[in-house]
């Protein structure tokens, strides 16, 4: 993958400029093994990019956190599901 420069920048998902994770800090999205998601999710669900943060993670293969308002497993059973 090449590498982006000041002459190639990458830019941030619109989506994610406006997440509210953005204003949240990253204990919600990725808490320790065994602890609760529901505060994430929560956020998650009032957040108005939530579905394309959902595409974004199961596009790319997001393994671990909350994104788009499920966890990891919820996210494996989706794409189980999907064609």
């Amino acid at each position: 993958m090449p590498r982006a420069t000041a002459a190639t920048p990458t830019p941030a998902p619109t989506w994610h400029e406006e997440a509210l994770c953005a204003q949240t800090g990253p204990e919600f999205f990725f808490p320790e093994p065994g602890a609760s998601v529901s505060d994430a999710k929560r956020i998650c669900f009032s957040c108005t990019g939530r579905a394309a943060c959902l595409d974004y993670a199961l596009t790319h293969d997001e393994r671990f956190g909350v994104w788009g308002g499920l966890s990891e497993k919820e996210r494996h059973a989706l794409r189980r599901r999907r064609p």
